[in-house]
């Protein structure tokens, strides 16, 4: 009911009671009992006032309750209309993102279209050029009559010394197809009675350097107050500690793998403990630090055990455990490290080498993947000149620098440690890349080739270890197809880096074309 209406009646009722009272006192006053009619209008006009005061109060309960419910139902409104904005956002956010990859993939077809066309213009370029030749040629015959003996001379030396490379050309292949028809044949005896003899196991391994915490006023604590504690933090630990507006995360960013772990430890131990400050942040750290430390050569000495060989010095043994959080390709190094000795091992073993040896240097050949990035160098050399500092042996120093070519391999040692990484990293299943260096690696490969004088069309296959090469029929024989194919490889191999081996097959076709009407 209006409030209002509930104060006129209220006031209405209150006139009606006075009206009575009054009446009331006039028909005292007739019979003369002045005193009970005062009495009675006293109490009528208590009870006036009392039910005016409960009509006003009545009022304003409804009022507030009127008010209440109002408030109540602007608040589910203004809830649903924010949980309906967020809704949009969401939905926004994801159209932007179809926007932005549908953009990419016009913006990809648009450059293969135009690829194409030079494609075409090249490809009339050439036919001109060809016509252009076949009528020099024809002129030339015309000609040949009328050359000088000099000329004729000229010509004719020309013409042994294209046959004398057509004859090297061939005798080259003849050569090489018998070296390596028999270098094939011992190869893949040793490898398979390698692999075959080596059966472990490959499990795939993601380092990740992310902490999840179960509340977010966690990250407010992290940070300290001005910033206190995620100083002292990255201070001590030397490392990167980002916290963001990532609900349930912080990320801790470092290139150095051991200090990485350690850093997630402390963390993780500042969390569960709650009082964080910089005095627990130093503590915290020396513990995990030293509990890591044992756990990493607990890890080195188990390999060692693994692989039946002693005497590797507890520094180098570090590293070997380090392996444990590098990947490569999504491959564990410390699981690769013990399959590459493995293999090099078994294959010293049908060699007659010193297969303690083989193993030894097939464990360390990658220790130079968890130094600092500080040191210069590639991997191999940073972890030959590490193993050569604490005692390894010249050979092994040797192999260990010498399995990705940063020098020239100079004992079967070097080679059998360079073909068990190769075995270890590039067989099917054992690494993983991710789809924009796949990608760029077979437009790389293909751009190489493309290069060579004759290419007329090349295609990268199997993952990128083939390539294979389609040359023009005017511009390469058969027999310069051998030295083509060696030449190709010899680039490839300058100019990029790459796990594994990649095999270039040049192809040279003559199609005639008959037609019947």
């Amino acid at each position: 009911m209006d409030p209002i209406m509930m104060a006129v009646i209220g006031a209405v009722g209150g006139a009606v009671i006075a009206f009575i009272a009054l009446g009331i006192k006039n028909s005292a006053a007739q019979k003369s009992k002045q005193g009970e009619a005062q009495d009675i209008l006293k109490k009528a006009s208590v009870e006036a006032e009392e039910l005016r005061k409960k009509a006003a109060n009545d009022a304003k309960q409804i009022v507030r309750d009127e008010r209440n419910q109002l408030d109540h139902e602007m608040e589910k409104k203004k809830k649903h209309l924010t949980d309906f904005e967020r809704g949009l956002t969401k939905k926004e956010v994801a159209l932007e993102q179809k926007t932005e990859q549908i953009q990419k993939d016009t913006d990809r077809m648009k450059q293969k279209e135009t690829d194409l066309d030079q494609r075409l213009l090249k490809a009339d370029a050439e036919l001109k050029k060809q016509q252009e030749t076949q009528e020099e040629l024809a002129n030339k015959l015309s000609e040949i009559s009328g050359l000088t003996k000099e000329q004729a001379k000229n010509q004719l030396i020309e013409t042994v010394e294209e046959e004398a490379r057509l004859d090297a050309a061939k005798k080259v292949k003849r050569i090489e197809e018998e070296a390596n028809e028999e270098a094939e044949k011992r190869a893949k005896r040793i490898v398979g009675i390698a692999i075959q003899r080596f059966a472990g196991e490959y499990v795939a391994e993601q380092t990740i350097s992310s902490v999840e915490i179960a509340d977010d006023g966690v990250k407010g604590r992290l940070i300290g107050r001005e910033g206190r504690n995620i100083r002292a933090f990255e201070q001590i630990c030397g490392v990167d500690l980002i916290i963001d507006d990532t609900p349930g995360i912080v990320t801790i960013s470092s290139f150095n793998v051991v200090r990485k772990e350690i850093s997630r430890m402390t963390i993780e131990r500042l969390i569960a403990d709650g009082r964080i400050h910089p005095a627990k942040i130093e503590e915290f750290y020396d513990k995990c630090k030293h509990e890591f430390e044992s756990r990493l050569r607990e890890l080195g000495e188990k390999a060692q055990m693994e692989i039946g060989v002693h005497g590797i010095h507890p520094e180098i043994l570090k590293l070997i455990g380090a392996l444990n959080w590098r990947t490569s390709y999504t491959q564990n190094q410390y699981q690769h490290a013990l399959e590459a000795a493995f293999l090099a091992g078994n294959m010293a073993a049908e060699l007659g080498l010193n297969v303690k040896q083989a193993r030894r240097a097939g464990l360390l050949h990658d220790i130079g993947k968890v130094l600092d990035a500080s040191a210069e160098g590639s991997h191999a050399v940073i972890g030959a000149d590490f193993a050569k500092k604490y005692g390894e042996s010249p050979d092994i120093v040797h192999a260990l620098r010498a399995h990705h070519d940063d020098e020239k391999p100079e004992s079967v040692l070097a080679h059998l440690v360079a073909a068990a990484d190769a075995l270890s990293g590039a067989r099917p299943g054992a690494r993983k890349a991710l789809k924009e260096s796949y990608v760029s690696r077979l437009s790389d490969i293909e751009k190489i080739v493309n290069q060579f004088e004759g290419v007329h069309r090349s295609y990268a296959i199997s993952a990128g270890r083939e390539v294979r090469v389609l040359v023009e029929n005017e511009k390469v024989s058969d027999e310069q197809t051998i030295m083509l194919s060696r030449d190709i490889a010899r680039k490839i191999e300058q100019e990029m880096s790459y796990p594994g081996t990649i095999k270039v097959s040049v192809i040279r076709e003559t199609r005639a074309v008959g037609i019947a009407k």
